[in-house]
């Protein structure tokens, strides 16, 4: 890989080390996945049953489909669908979701020892990973896309949550934006993700720790080199 000198790439000894081969298939610290990732943007939606199609099929019904809005009275019916339970004070949530290339921020936690947790539900205490989803720059009738204007400002370091990169997998467009601030869950199941044979490289890695401390705490850390970054990048634009 290949980075143009603007870009918070530079600031590591060796910017091409900035991605690394990963031959692993679990995820860890810094792997490059796919997952599905809700938009998480927009407005939910919520599903609820007028009644099965037939009386005598179980597996079937009519949905009403309507916004979910976290004002709104929780109208929980009983629903006809076996496949389908709700527990008390539950809905059914949906959102678009599209494929996308994340960062693995943390991998799966540890597991809960199963004498534990006897008796409970799995998602009490299911394994999950953080992770922060990345996006195509470029307009192309599928997506919105970033302005050039934006991903200059975003390649200079203007803001913690967005971070210019360029991603070493096949399908990947010439520029890609990570979303710091759409760190989110996804589960660790097998069918949640795919680890594709990348990860970031330790040094670079130590730079999207210092975003991140940027973006949650509202400082960087002492003795971070993104500042250096920061007022280089002002002195070349004046």
């Amino acid at each position: 890989m290949t980075y143009p000198e603007d870009c918070l790439q530079q600031i590591i000894d060796d910017p091409e080390g900035w991605w690394i081969p990963h031959g692993e298939s679990r995820a860890v610290k810094g792997s490059l996945i796919h997952a599905f990732i809700p938009h998480v943007d927009q407005l939910p939606y919520t599903f609820t049953m007028k009644g099965r199609t037939q009386p005598t099929v179980h597996d079937k019904a009519d949905i009403v489909v309507a916004p979910l809005k976290v004002d709104q009275p929780l109208k929980q019916l009983v629903l006809p669908v076996a496949a389908m339970p709700l527990n008390k004070g539950e809905v059914w949530g949906a959102y678009r979701a599209k494929r996308r290339p994340c960062l693995v921020i943390k991998g799966p936690a540890a597991a809960v020892d199963p004498a534990l947790t006897r008796g409970m539900p799995k998602s009490s205490s299911a394994p999950t990973m953080l992770v922060a989803p990345y996006y195509g720059v470029d307009r192309d009738g599928s997506r919105a896309g970033f302005s050039p204007s934006f991903v200059e400002r975003i390649k200079h370091c203007e803001y913690p949550q967005f971070v210019w990169d360029r991603l070493p997998i096949t399908g990947a467009t010439d520029a890609s934006i990570l979303r710091l601030d759409q760190l989110q869950p996804i589960g660790a199941h097998r069918h949640s993700f795919k680890v594709l044979p990348f990860k970031m490289g330790e040094d670079a890695f130590r730079v999207i720790e210092d975003l991140l401390q940027w973006l949650i705490f509202e400082r960087l850390p002492k003795g971070s080199d993104i500042p250096a970054f920061q007022d280089l990048m002002k002195e070349r634009c004046k």
